[in-house]
C-alpha cells in the first residue's frame, strides 16, 4: 500500500469524524457552507494559478 492510499484514506475518515462530530453539535449546516466554499474557493485558485 502506497503511502498517497494511507493518506487518501486518513482524510476520507477525517471528513466522516468531523461530519459526524457537526451532527452531534447541530452544526451541520454551519460544515457544508464552509465546505462549499472551499470547494469554490479552491477551483478558482486552481484556474488563477494554471
Amino acid at each position: 500500500m502506497s503511502i498517497n492510499k494511507i493518506r487518501r484514506t486518513l482524510y476520507f475518515v477525517a471528513k466522516i469524524l468531523g461530519d459526524v462530530n457537526a451532527v452531534k453539535k447541530g452544526t451541520i449546516s454551519k460544515r457544508m457552507a464552509r465546505r462549499a466554499v472551499g470547494k469554490v474557493s479552491g477551483k478558482m485558485l486552481r484556474k488563477l494559478l494554471k
